[in-house]
C-alpha cells in the first residue's frame, strides 16, 4: 500500500479547536505562532468553507460540532490484517476538487484498487451532471480506481454491485434500514443516503478501467437540505445521533469493495443479483420513468441478469438499461 506526497492535511487551526471547551484567540495565536489578526482570518476561512466556528463571549472560539477528519493511518489500522495489502494506494485529503477527478488525473500512475478520500470537495459531482454538496468533514467522499481485463459491456451492473458492497459496509457498522435504488443510490424512508458515480476509461473492448465515486451523508445541516432538490437522509439521524466513526466506516468500505470488485471482475453481476433483489427499494413500487425517449409509468419488477431495471406497464414489461433516466414514485 502506498501513500501520496500530494496529500493535503486539515488546517492546523482546526486541530486546536474543540467542540466542548472554547479556546482563546491568544492561546490559538501562541500555539500557531501567528498574530491574533491572523487567527481571526483563518477562522473566517474555515467559516467560509462551511465549518461552523462559534465565538464565545470573553472565552474564545469553539466548534459547533465535533469534526473527525479522515486519516489514512487510522483507516489503515482499522483494516482487517488480511485486507491491508489489498488497496493499491490509500490517500486522505482535506480538500480536493473531486476524488474522482484526482484519480482520473493520475490513473496511469496509480496501481489497481487505489482509494482516494477527501474531507471536502469543491467540485464534487453526482449522476446526470449534478453537483454533490460537500460540507467539510461532514460526510464520506471517496473514489476507487479498478482495472478490468474485459471491455465496457462486461461491466453492466457494476454500479449495482458497488451499491451492494456499500450496503454491507454500512450494515457491518450497525446501520440498518437502508435499501438500494436503481441504478446507483442508497436510500432510507427519509430520503437519499448515498450515491454512486462510475466513470469508465480505456479500450471499449478491453482492457478498461472504472473510477468509482461514492458519497455518503453523515451529517447534512438543516440549511443545506434546502439546497438539495430531493429528500435526503444522513447517518447521524438514522443512528439516533451516534453514527459510526468516519475512519472506521472508511475502513469498512475499503474492505467490502476490495472483495466485491474482485468478485465482479471474475463473475460479473450474477454473484450480486440475489443480494440486490433482497434490498431493492423499487420492487413492487409504482414508478414514473423519465428518459429522453419519453416518460411512462409502471410497477418496479426487479432487475434482469445484466442489472437492467424491469418495469411492468399496462402494455407489458419494459426494460430500462440507461442510467440517464429519472425514477420517481408515481
Amino acid at each position: 500500500m502506498t501513500s501520496s506526497p500530494a496529500r493535503s492535511d486539515p488546517p492546523p487551526l482546526l486541530g486546536l479547536l474543540s467542540a466542548q471547551v472554547p479556546v482563546s484567540g491568544a492561546e490559538l495565536a501562541a500555539r500557531l505562532r501567528i498574530s491574533r489578526a491572523a487567527v481571526w482570518k483563518q477562522i473566517e476561512t474555515l467559516r467560509a468553507a462551511g465549518v461552523v466556528v462559534e465565538a464565545c463571549a470573553g472565552r474564545g472560539y469553539r466548534l459547533a460540532r465535533a469534526l473527525e477528519p479522515l486519516d489514512a493511518a487510522a483507516i489503515r489500522q482499522a483494516l482487517p490484517t488480511a485486507v491491508r495489502e489489498h488497496p493499491g494506494a490509500l490517500e486522505t485529503h482535506w480538500k480536493l476538487d473531486s476524488t474522482s477527478s484526482e484519480l482520473a488525473r493520475r490513473a496511469a500512475r496509480l496501481p489497481d484498487r487505489s482509494f482516494v478520500f477527501a474531507d471536502m470537495q469543491t467540485a464534487g459531482r453526482g449522476r446526470r451532471g449534478r453537483t454533490w454538496l460537500s460540507p467539510p468533514a461532514g460526510n464520506v467522499y471517496f473514489s476507487c480506481l479498478k482495472r478490468f481485463e474485459q471491455g465496457y459491456a462486461a461491466l453492466s451492473g457494476l454500479s449495482l454491485a458497488v451499491g451492494v458492497a456499500v450496503l454491507h459496509a454500512l450494515g457491518d457498522t450497525g446501520v440498518g434500514g437502508v435499501q438500494l435504488k436503481w441504478p446507483n443510490d442508497l436510500v432510507t424512508e427519509q430520503g437519499k443516503l448515498a450515491g454512486i458515480l462510475i466513470e469508465l476509461g480505456g479500450e471499449f473492448l478491453g482492457p478498461c478501467q472504472a473510477i468509482i465515486g461514492v458519497g455518503i451523508n453523515m451529517h447534512v445541516p438543516a440549511d443545506a437540505r434546502g439546497a438539495i432538490e430531493q429528500p435526503v437522509a444522513d447517518l447521524e439521524t438514522l443512528c439516533g445521533g451516534d453514527p459510526p466513526k468516519r475512519n472506521v466506516l472508511a475502513a469498512g468500505l475499503i474492505t467490502r469493495l476490495c472483495t466485491a470488485l474482485d468478485d465482479f471482475a471474475r463473475k460479473g453481476f450474477a454473484t450480486f443479483a440475489n443480494d440486490y433483489a433482497q434490498n431493492d427499494a423499487l420492487f413492487g413500487r409504482a414508478l414514473r420513468v423519465e428518459d429522453p425517449r419519453g416518460a411512462f409509468e409502471g410497477t418496479g419488477a426487479g432487475i434482469d441478469e445484466r442489472g437492467a431495471l424491469r418495469v411492468r406497464t399496462s402494455v407489458g414489461e419494459r426494460i430500462v438499461d440507461s442510467a440517464d433516466v429519472s425514477i420517481r414514485p408515481a
